[in-house]
């Protein structure tokens, strides 16, 4: 397949597999959005074939995980050789790869996330749950700024971008706390649990539903302020890129924010952000993005979790 070919798979991919996302990357300029679309369309393929889902629905549980992480990795790297795979989202990687000087290490962090799970690994802190958060979407973070034009050595800058990927697992993790139970899964970390005297694997019977609310609100709080975060980022960037940023920012924290806001019934029905408020917050992102000169240089908060360089 051809560039164009790619980029065009790849906008199919990010229609179907996120509504949100695919809102906000409209805002790019057009570039940038066909980049954008050509790293969705990896990171999407990616997580389909080790959780066994189609475009991050109808998650089932698979018994050959680790080869499938294998696969990805052995894919992947083929693709920052600059190799076709024959599989468009793979190609894809390598093509916005070699357009962006896309270190690969961001690449190998990704799916070193998604080894993670393959090992049926759980948190144990709260260090450990932030850790996870970057693997699986930090990096993410990082890789989408340097795709909106942020240099790979701008560290301070991929810091404030990996915080909008943490504020979004984090609200991810909120959300899916059912969903990730139907599959055996959980992200709480074990202190947590331990901390509301709820049994690891035993956080979704009725009995503890008031007690996991309080944990939901918790990283409901976490996001928030690794949102806030990384909105000062937005400074940095295009007038075009800052404002698909904030609106992004702002459609996924009211995910967390409905899940915070919705107490023992977060869970009752899958928490989405409606057409009606993502537009909203289109418009809304607008203005900030016009005015992010005037955005305050504040130190970024040294009590945040901060990515190993």
């Amino acid at each position: 397949m051809d560039r164009a070919a790619l980029v065009e798979a790849a906008r199919e991919s990010i229609a179907k597999g996120s509504k949100s996302f695919a809102a906000a990357s409209t805002l790019f300029a057009p570039a940038v959005r066909e980049r954008a679309w050509l790293l969705y369309a990896w990171c999407r393929r990616c997580d389909d074939l080790v959780d066994g889902q189609d475009h991050g629905h109808d998650r089932v549980v698979v018994s050959d995980a680790r080869e499938r992480v294998a696969q990805v990795r052995a894919m992947s790297e083929a693709a920052l050789r600059g190799e076709e795979t024959g599989d468009p989202a793979f190609d894809a990687l390598g093509v916005v790869a070699a357009e962006t000087r896309l270190p690969a290490r961001y690449v190998h962090d990704l799916i070193d996330g998604f080894q993670l799970d393959a090992d049926d690994w759980m948190p144990r802190s709260e260090d450990d749950l932030y850790r996870y958060c970057y693997h699986v979407a930090g990096a993410v973070g990082c890789m989408m700024a340097i795709v909106m034009g942020v240099p790979p050595e701008d560290e301070a800058t991929l810091d404030r971008a990996c915080d909008l990927g943490l504020a979004f697992q984090l609200a991810n993790i909120a959300r899916d706390i059912e969903e990730d139970d139907r599959v055996a899964r959980c992200y709480l970390p074990v202190e947590w649990l331990v901390e509301m005297d709820m049994p690891p694997g035993q956080h979704m019977k009725p009995p503890f539903r008031d007690r996991l609310v309080v944990l939901a609100r918790r990283l409901a709080t976490r996001a928030a302020r690794h949102e806030a975060s990384a909105r000062v980022g937005a400074k940095a960037l295009s007038f075009r890129s800052a404002w698909a940023v904030l609106a992004a920012a702002g459609i996924y924290g009211d995910i967390a924010r409905t899940v915070a806001a919705r107490g023992r019934h977060a869970w009752d029905h899958r928490v989405t952000t409606g057409k009606a408020a993502k537009l909203a917050w289109i418009a809304r992102a607008a203005v900030q993005a016009a005015r992010r000169g005037a955005i305050a240089d504040v130190p970024r908060d040294p009590g945040l979790w901060t990515r190993g360089r």
